[in-house]
């Protein structure tokens, strides 16, 4: 597989545009798959006023529910999206989110991972928490997430003040970058959390981190359906998060791990620190994590998009019957 970097170094850089339309030119691409609601309202565009004998399929996949998009990225997306030639949504909910108009024509699809590439690594465990400074008497709890606003982190931090606050021997660890991460660290600060929640940023080695954890810990406002999640799952590590998007279907309640309202600071301490106390339950909550698992297959999703791609192909021929001659990659 190959990688093509278009290289936009701002959003508002839109010279991409035309080394996309070169690129699928020159490799007489079949399809165009788009993750980012902005970017695909642009690439659908510029790829409809392609002659049609050049022209690919459009494929887009929508990761969050709809509300938590702004104004403009909202309308942007919703105004093009019928030049779509197919469409994913990584959730019912993000499905349900949509535009009534465009709910029928977009196939749910959970994506996957390599479950046992991330099952292996369990054997690093120990090494991992050894790394981290965690104590064999220590819960640890890990998130992985963007410094994002949607992804809750204040209420996160707050949780982490009121399980110390308890007594309860749980060490958070933090893996993420993005625009929050000096406001993160004031509030870390400021709250006195020290080495019971520690900020690793970003760490290549994330999915080793998540085996090595006693909890996962998500506390997002809003959600699609978590790569990181599936990771969980694949280590046998029981997920506490927040009932919202895809976290709310990914994650059976009370058998792979605790759901609680979302922007409840003192509700995900109360399940951490449950958690913390039980380690039976928490073995429990794993077996029923790692049995889930499956569900997250790679190759299980990679089947359901290919049919996916298939249909846009067709779909795309039927619209320009020209576009059938075009020399496929």
């Amino acid at each position: 597989m190959c990688t093509h970097a278009l290289e936009a170094p701002s959003p508002f850089d839109l010279r991409w545009l035309g080394r996309l339309r070169a690129l699928v030119v020159a490799g007489h691409f079949d399809v165009v798959h788009a993750h980012s609601p902005v970017p695909a309202a642009m690439a659908r565009l510029a790829l409809r006023a392609m002659p049609s004998t050049d022209r690919p399929a459009f494929v887009s996949t929508e990761h969050n529910v709809w509300s938590s998009h702004t104004v403009v990225t909202r309308t942007a997306n919703s105004a093009t999206y019928g030049l779509n030639d197919a469409a994913i949504a990584v959730s019912d909910e993000v499905r349900a989110s949509m535009s009534p108009r465009w709910r029928t024509d977009t196939h749910v699809i959970h994506h996957g991972i390599d479950v046992d590439a991330v099952r292996v690594l369990r054997a690093e465990r120990d090494r991992a928490r050894a790394e981290l400074g965690v104590g064999p008497d220590e819960v640890l709890a890990v998130t992985v997430a963007n410094f994002r606003p949607p992804k809750g982190y204040p209420d996160l931090f707050e949780a982490a003040r009121l399980v110390g606050q308890r007594g309860v021997p749980v060490r958070f660890v933090v893996v993420g970058q993005g625009p929050l991460a000096d406001e993160l660290a004031r509030r870390h600060d400021e709250l006195g959390l020290g080495s019971r929640l520690q900020i690793l940023g970003y760490r290549p080695d994330a999915p080793r981190l998540t085996a090595a954890a006693d909890l996962f810990v998500l506390a997002s406002h809003h959600e699609g359906l978590p790569v990181s999640v599936m990771e969980a799952f694949a280590a046998g590590v029981p997920v506490v998060a927040t009932r919202v998007g895809g976290l709310a279907e990914a994650v059976q309640d009370g058998r792979s791990g605790r759901l609680v309202p979302p922007r409840r600071p003192d509700l995900l301490a109360d399940a951490l620190a449950e958690l913390a106390a039980d380690p039976d339950e928490r073995r429990r909550l794993g077996r029923g994590a790692a049995d889930a698992a499956d569900r997250f297959s790679a190759a299980r999703s990679e089947l359901e998009i290919e049919d996916v791609y298939r249909a846009a192909i067709e779909r795309a021929a039927l619209r320009s019957p020209i576009s059938r001659a075009r020399p496929s990659r």
